[in-house]
């Protein structure tokens, strides 16, 4: 953070740039703008130019960049308010206090007149827009951050506390001509070295939690597969009581049978509220679903170890980089869109979750969804209705959470593409043109759209499942059924104008 002697020489050389015209604000961190001007002064007549202002700890500034940054997807509300009420307008005067961190810079448009207050406060500094009355209009950082006393729409008050001493004037060497792009360049190069080490440090957290859950998992479905193996000893004594069932009185607590396959006497616990016959079926039920779940955690071990395998090869990059150094490399290893995602669950951006827009709802049966969630619906020939998912996320909501367990699901086996799911109503079999069009869809939207023949594959939904912690999008698929499409362009055409808008 500037001293309050850098302060007022770095205002005195923006003092020499009045009389700039204010074209753009960029928003470019939670804690930081950059104001890009044309002319001023004698010096930047002719000139673009862009004002640094950052409120970060211990990075409090102005200073001058040597190019705009580049501009978030969407700026956050402060940008946006600077865009609409200060662009346009000319930087009329800088001031600042003899006895505080403050800096204002005034701006005029017309008979209209703002100003912005920078105040440096360490941790708690934060940048002001003032309007009439110096009114506190908008504030670069939340005001219960910084300044609690603060409210929007009231005046702005100077803080109550002693006068900061004048500090060290660290740049006592530097021309106040080059005294801006000479702050940038000291404080830049520091958040440089920091934001380097802030990455590793988030990169190594964000890989150390993902491990972890993979582990957690694993082990989970250890356990699963171990409960599950003793679904073997529930058959056998379902067989033993098929072959005693006759002897069984109804009320019994247990019953002494012998194995079929060993001969071992066992001892079989019975439910004395059932009856023999409900006790046997409730042993072969239960010994069916031992199967499937053994059948379903074997097959979410394979593709948890695989993960596993996966994240060891990035942790592994992840080490090559750090003992390297190579900034560029490490930067692009951050980008990767499964590093990107990842870092973003762990690590949100505060500008992007402070100024998130409430997304618009949509109601499907009794879910209310964001529009990206919503599938698209179709009709079919019959008047069953087809949805299709827009997304991988999507594509789970709706077979996982949406479909109902008789809805048949569609898809191509190595040809990835959105799920379909054909509402059936809850009957057993839609008529055949139901299938068609659904079938239609499936290979419409997948990659081997340009077929003129696929064969798809057809199940109920009550046989599909996802692996906990699979990506997006990825389902397993236990029964079913294979139709042989020939592709059919009226068919297609028909069934894709009977969309139902949303």
């Amino acid at each position: 953070m500037l001293s309050l002697v850098e302060l007022h020489r770095a205002a005195d050389a923006l003092a020499e740039r009045t009389g700039a015209r204010f074209d753009r604000v960029i928003q470019d961190g939670r804690d930081r703008v950059a104001l890009v001007f044309s002319g001023g002064g004698e010096r930047a007549a002719r000139e673009r130019w862009v004002l640094r202002l950052c409120v970060s700890q211990p990075g409090g500034r102005l200073s001058l960049l040597g190019e705009p940054p580049r501009a978030p997807e969407r700026p956050p509300a402060f940008a946006q308010y600077l865009k609409a009420h200060y662009e346009g307008a000319r930087l009329a005067e800088i001031e600042t206090s003899p006895d505080d961190r403050v800096m204002r810079l005034r701006f005029r448009r017309g008979d209209e007149e703002r100003s912005l207050l920078l105040q440096l406060l360490g941790p708690r500094s934060n940048l002001y827009a003032l309007g009439k009355g110096d009114c506190l209009d908008a504030a670069l950082r939340p005001l219960r951050e910084t300044r609690r006393e603060l409210s929007l729409g009231e005046p702005w008050k100077r803080s109550e506390g002693r006068v900061p001493r004048t500090g060290e004037d660290r740049f006592a060497e530097i021309d106040d001509d080059a005294l801006l792009e000479a702050i940038e360049a000291a404080y830049a190069e520091r958040e440089r070295e920091a934001g380097e080490d802030e990455l590793t440090r988030r990169l190594l957290q964000t890989l150390r939690k993902q491990r972890a859950g993979i582990e957690r998992k694993l082990l989970k479905l250890e356990k699963e597969v171990s409960e599950a193996a003793k679904g073997e000893q529930w058959r056998r004594m379902g067989e033993a009581l098929k072959g005693v069932l006759g002897q069984v009185s109804h009320g019994a607590s247990e019953v002494r049978a012998a194995d079929y396959e060993t001969g071992e006497a066992l001892t079989i616990p019975l439910d004395p509220g059932k009856s023999p016959a409900e006790n046997l079926e409730s042993y072969f039920k239960r010994h069916k679903k031992a199967e499937r779940t053994l059948r379903r955690a074997q097959q979410e071990q394979g593709a948890t170890r695989a993960r596993l395998e996966a994240h060891e090869a990035l942790e592994a990059e992840l080490e090559t980089l750090r003992a390297t150094g190579d900034r560029a490399a490490l930067l692009a290893f951050a980008e990767r869109p499964e590093v990107a995602r990842s870092l973003a669950r762990f690590f949100p951006d505060p500008v992007q979750e402070q100024d998130k827009k409430p997304q618009k709802v949509f109601r499907v049966g009794k879910r209310e969804l964001p529009t990206r969630l919503v599938p698209k619906r179709y009709v079919s020939a019959t008047g069953h209705e087809i949805w299709v998912g827009k997304n991988d996320a999507g594509n789970d909501t709706l077979t996982m959470k949406l479909a109902r367990g008789n809805d048949l699901f569609f898809h191509l086996e190595a040809s990835p593409g959105s799920h379909v799911i054909l509402r059936t109503d809850g009957s057993e079999e839609p008529p055949q043109d139901a299938l068609l069009d659904a079938s239609e869809l499936a290979v419409h939207f997948s990659k081997a759209r340009a077929a003129g023949r696929a064969s798809v594959h057809i199940a109920r939904c009550k046989d599909i499942s996802k692996p906990r912690g699979a990506k997006p999008g990825l389902v397993y698929v236990h029964r079913g059924r294979t139709l042989s499409l020939r592709r059919d362009a009226a068919r297609l055409q028909r069934i894709l104008d009977s969309r139902i808008e949303d």
